[in-house]
Order: structure tokens, then sequence, then C-alpha cells
């Protein structure tokens, strides 16, 4: 259904009901004609204060005149039951011949014009409510895309030049690095479009990036990468620890050719995920470039969208060792 049809739907409901308590609650109760020619009035007011002076006057400010018209189209509803309808339905009796006085007719019409403005305004504010949070979903769903596509790029710019250098000194490993980045691209442009992926997925997928990193250090360290006590079943927020892996590779072999020692677990506890990632590199290196690349920068952000509360990053560095702390409640595969 419609918004139009539903607040029409909405609109007619309300009618009837606040007419159903005015009839009753007359002096003499019932369907009257002269109950519905009143009640009209009472609704062409309501709707010409819901439909027309609050959108150009009230929700855009201009109080004043809002207020001023509001008692002007009150005042004319008075005007019209005492010298008309008054003189229709109840002619030659007292109540026609006699003004009740302006406190009276306002306790008398007020409140049934209340009632029908006030729901209208309500009603506004509830579809103000669901377009804002629509717009934020919209926006938030803009800026992770944005985000995540800033991923492939950066991702793609490090390994080309790594690439590049072998491939300048022939290396028979550059096949091998060809095929195994082909891997990984396919993975980030294909079977990344969702929000979530299974945990799984993309576990696999590290162990390609790690392998694929490790050709960068061949014998000058050691690279280590447990996983255990991982449970089916979940869903994770694809491209987020590739992000810290490859800051690990990246700033362990800045200023130092040997000793490297990158050292990663990841584990889970009930359907928290544990991510811990630590690497060595020379005090020369500058720890300040170390959380300012395009990468941390993008998953810092894409953490607080995509887990909000439920996350914990910590990121500990000194002179020689920089280390990585991540935690994230997971969803399961079934939930949204």
């Amino acid at each position: 259904m419609s918004i139009v049809r539903k607040e029409i739907v909405f609109q007619v409901v309300l009618i009837t009901i606040v007419f159903l308590f005015y009839s009753f609650d007359s002096e003499d109760p019932g369907f009257l004609l002269s109950q519905v020619a009143f009640f009209t009035t009472h609704i062409i007011a309501a709707l010409t204060i819901g439909y027309w002076l609050m959108p150009y006057f009230l929700y855009r400010r201009k109080y004043w005149q809002f207020f001023t018209y509001v008692l002007l189209v009150v005042a004319l509803v008075i005007l019209v039951e005492e010298l008309v309808l008054e003189q229709i339905f109840f002619p030659g009796t007292k109540r026609a011949r006699s003004f009740p006085g302006v406190f009276f007719s306002l306790l008398e019409v007020l409140p049934v014009i209340a009632i029908l403005a006030g729901f209208k305004f309500g009603w506004d504010a509830l579809q103000k409510q669901e377009q804002i949070e629509a717009l934020k979903s919209t926006v938030k769903e803009s800026e992770l895309q944005f985000l995540k596509s800033q991923i492939n790029p950066h991702f793609l710019f490090n390994n080309l030049n790594n690439l590049y250098s072998y491939a300048l000194d022939g290396s028979p490993k550059t096949p091998e690095i060809i095929l195994e980045l082909s891997g990984l691209l396919r993975y980030m442009l294909y079977e990344c479009k969702e929000e979530f992926v299974p945990l799984h997925k993309e576990i696999e997928q590290l162990h390609n990036f790690i392998k694929l990193s490790k050709l960068q250090i061949e014998d000058r360290g050691t690279v280590r990468f447990v996983v255990h006590d991982i449970e089916t079943g979940f869903k994770i927020a694809p491209l987020i620890l590739i992000v810290f892996i490859e800051n690990a590779f990246k700033h362990s072999q800045a200023g130092q050719s040997e000793n490297i020692t990158i050292d990663m677990q990841l584990y889970m506890k009930h359907e928290t995920l544990y991510f811990k990632c630590s690497n060595n590199h020379q005090s020369a290196t500058n720890l300040d470039a170390l959380d300012s690349g395009i990468g941390l920068t993008n998953v810092k952000k894409r953490l607080q969208l995509l887990y909000p509360n439920r996350h914990l990053l910590k990121i500990d560095e000194d002179r020689n060792k920089y280390q990585v702390d991540l935690s994230l409640v997971l969803r399961k595969m079934q939930e949204k």
C-alpha cells in the first residue's frame, strides 16, 4: 500500500472514531444530521490546518502566521456554526437566538479540531522519521561502497609494485604471483559485493593473501598464521582483516632486510572472533606512517559503520614492534 493510500485510510479511521465519541458525548446522543453537519465543519477546519497551514507555515517555521491563521479558521468555524447551522437546525430556539460566548464556543470546537489536526501532525512526524532513517541507511550504504571501492585500488597498487620488482629481476616466481593475485582480485570483485560473506571464505582468502605476501619475504624471516576454534555458520564483513595483514607485511620490511617476524592468530570464543597480528620493524621506521595509510583509515571507518558497539580495536606500537588486537561480535548466517 502506498503512503498516500495509507494516509487516506488513517484519516478515515481517525475521523470515524472521533465522530463516534463526538456523537455519543453530546446532550442528545445518536447519529443526527445536525451532528454530521457540525462535525463536518470541524473536519474541514482540521484538514485546512493539517494540509495547508502546517506544510506552508508551521514546517517552514513561520509560527506567527501559522497561529494567526489557525485562530482565523477556528473563528470562522464558530461563526458558521452559530450564524448558519444553528439557524438551519434549531430555528426559533434559545440556542439559535443567543451567542454562547467565545470561551464556551472554543471549548466546544477546539478539542475535536485539535485531535484531528494533532494526529495529522503525528503522522507527518512519523513519515519524516522514516525518511530520515531511510536516508541514514542510504548514506551508510553509499559510504560503505565508497570505502570498499578504495580497497581494491589500494591493494592492487601495492601488489603491482611487488610484481614489477620480480619482473625486473626475471624471477621465476612471477607467474605464481600473477596467479595468486588474479585469484584474490576475483574474490574481491565478484564475491565481496555483499555486505557480509561467509567467515570460512574470508579465511580462505586470508591464506591465499598470506601465501602471496610471503613471496616478498622469502628467506628473510618467518611468517606464522594460526587459525583455530573457528565455528561454522557465521559471516563477516569482507576485506577487513586483510588490511591489517597487508600493513604488517608492508611495514615489517620497511628499513629492514632480514630477521622479519610476522605473527598472526585467528580464533573464536562463542560468537566473538579474535584477531591478533604483530610484526617487528626497525627503529628507524617512521611509526607515524604505520597508522596513516589509506588501508587503516579505511578499515577503522568500516568497523564503526558495520560493527557499532560490536568491535574492539587496539593498536600498540613501540620502536621495534607493531601489534593489532581486534575482536568482532559476528552475526550468524541467517541474521540480517
